[in-house]
């Protein structure tokens, strides 16, 4: 049986637009639809645009807009393992092959949100690009384009704006895809009219999306469809947990009243405490374990937060020492935190804790050592968790375990050269092991500053070396308590 025979196509209105066809948005923004729908609070569909040449647009398509997404992982403390058929989609358009159907979502008098995630790289200008392509090859360069066209069709009236939400991983998402499409509305002269339409009568979300989203079952397809009972060609997999905030006029409750179906959806006028909290916390949390764990023989992150010791260790730092100083109220970072946890102890996904190690000096620099350095000023003195991560850090990128054996790191040629010098010229004892702290803390190049400026730092980074190096990583994490 397939999916098709399962649920009833979407006819709703076609009120959301979508750029973007792939397993996160449909395992996070299109479910949250679906939740919507189902309690008729919005009574919409979505109309999903296929933004590259190559897509999953036909195969959508061919399944009616239906798919399944299946919910795995631990919430509340107990595993989770949930299927449900989303049928918000109700059809893909691919402007590659049918450009005239993708241009008459320009006069849709129904539509009023655009949604997409292009990727981080898919929101930027393109100069080479014009007004008259079909279509053009860049998400903005479509958009803007479409904007235009719509503008023109309803002679600037300024009901018929959109409200603009990209889910695009960097920061100031919204701020960042308004200055985009400026520069093609100059670049192709399409006047002041149609800026001053675009700027008044749309509104540009930031956002901020968490969802861990491992996709589409490869290798257990077929035993996924016989315990569904149907065949589906485009499941989606991903953890129950799901936050979305949002920047901007609260208007936006009205046209998208998810607190109606209980979906962690937060409309507010600043998400960078929201953003601080994701980095200092879930980022944070997987980088300062890293090293720790990593010379503990670890490999995975659920391993880690599992290990009793390791485990521990992870879960004081981010309840004693990153949760203090971020700016937010307490009771929301120890639920968004002990909810990280959770999510570390996932039995569904297999995070390595190699493939975080990648760039793990400069993951530092911008995840933890901001931590460190507020914990410092606002307490005066230094958070010993973190400063044991840092000298496990040091230690790690010698490129060898405290047994010798080698450890393959990934990072820039800079800093494997720079370690490997620093290193090279360790002879054993205590004052040259205090020498390679310091010229790794005093690179600027590295932190932005000179950590050595840093009372105590040197000092106590060198002991942490000196403690690991002489018992061990876990007697020496046990001795830190």
């Amino acid at each position: 049986m397939n999916i098709s025979n399962i649920k009833t196509k979407n006819n709703n209105a076609e009120k959301i637009l979508q750029f973007g066809e792939g397993n996160f948005l449909r395992a996070f923004v299109d479910w949250m639809i679906n939740r919507l729908n189902e309690t008729g609070s919005f009574d919409g569909s979505v109309v999903v645009v296929q933004p590259l040449e190559n897509g999953m647009v036909e195969k959508l398509n061919e399944q009616n807009g239906l798919y399944t997404v299946i919910l795995k992982g631990i919430e509340n403390g107990n595993e989770v393992y949930n299927s449900e058929v989303v049928s918000s989609i109700s059809r893909g358009v691919n402007p590659y092959k049918n450009f005239d159907e993708y241009e008459k979502l320009s006069f849709s008098e129904n539509l009023k949100i655009i949604i997409s995630n292009t990727t981080e790289a898919g929101i930027y200008f393109d100069e080479t690009e014009k007004l008259e392509d079909k279509p053009q090859k860049s998400y903005v360069g479509k958009l803007t384009a479409l904007l235009y066209k719509r503008f023109k069709h309803f002679n600037g009236d300024l009901e018929r704006g959109f409200y603009i939400i990209p889910c695009e991983l960097i920061e100031k998402n919204g701020e960042k895809l308004r200055e985009t499409i400026l520069k093609y509305a100059h670049h192709w002269n399409l006047g002041d009219e149609f800026i001053n339409w675009l700027l008044n009568a749309n509104i540009f979300y930031n956002s901020l999306v968490d969802r861990i989203v491992p996709g589409f079952p490869k290798d257990n397809h077929k035993e996924v469809c016989d315990y569904l009972g149907y065949e589906d060609d485009l499941i989606v997999e991903c953890e129950p947990f799901h936050l979305w905030v949002i920047e901007g006029p609260k208007k936006i409750k009205e046209v998208l009243p998810f607190e109606k179906c209980n979906l962690n959806v937060l409309v507010v006028d600043d998400l960078t405490p929201y953003r601080t909290r994701k980095v200092r916390i879930l980022n944070g949390a997987h980088t300062l374990m890293v090293p720790v764990a990593m010379l503990s023989k670890l490999e995975t992150v659920r391993e880690s937060v599992e290990d009793e010791l390791i485990g521990r260790y992870v879960k004081e730092t981010i309840f004693d020492e990153i949760v203090p100083v971020i700016d937010l109220p307490e009771n929301e970072l120890k639920e968004f935190s002990y909810a990280v946890l959770e999510r570390f102890k996932n039995p569904f996904i297999k995070h390595y804790l190699s493939s975080i190690a990648l760039n793990s000096i400069s993951k530092f620099e911008t995840r933890v050592l901001p931590t460190l350095i507020e914990y410092r000023n606002n307490k005066g003195f230094l958070p010993k968790n973190i400063v044991f991560s840092l000298a496990s850090l040091i230690l790690f990128y010698k490129g060898k375990g405290l047994d010798g054996s080698e450890i393959k790191l990934n990072d820039s040629d800079f800093v494997l050269d720079f370690f490997n010098d620093v290193w090279k010229d360790y002879s054993g004892d205590e004052k040259s092991l205090e020498d390679v702290a310091k010229k790794v803390l005093m690179n600027k190049d590295f932190w932005k500053m000179d950590l050595t400026k840093i009372e105590g730092l040197t000092k106590f980074v060198a002991e942490n070396m000196k403690n690991i190096l002489k018992l061990g990583i876990r007697e020496a994490l046990s001795n830190l308590r």
